[in-house]
């Protein structure tokens, strides 16, 4: 079983919008996968290392695989519509 994580960074002015990536983006990227993801999470940053500093990310998924073939057989034939989505939640 491999991890494949992305995350977010926490820029001055960045934009995420968490509902539309829980509830649309990462569905649909388990949707085109198919079988080939066998589960996802959906983290949300909320703090930093130390008190009251700012997370140093907005956001990530942990998408989950048996194998890095399993990985690349999945996403890569609809890598250009996952990746086309990004700017919708960005």
């Amino acid at each position: 079983m491999i991890k494949v994580s992305v995350m977010y960074p926490n820029t001055p002015g960045a934009r995420f919008d968490h509902a539309y990536y829980r509830d649309n983006h990462m569905p649909m990227v388990a949707r085109l996968m198919g079988a080939a993801c066998k589960s996802y999470t959906v983290d949300r940053g909320l703090a930093g290392g130390a008190p009251g500093t700012p997370p140093t990310y907005v956001g990530m998924c942990h998408i989950f695989c048996e194998s890095v073939e399993a990985f690349q057989a999945g996403f890569g034939p609809h890598a250009k519509d996952i990746m086309g989505d990004i700017d919708i939640y960005t």
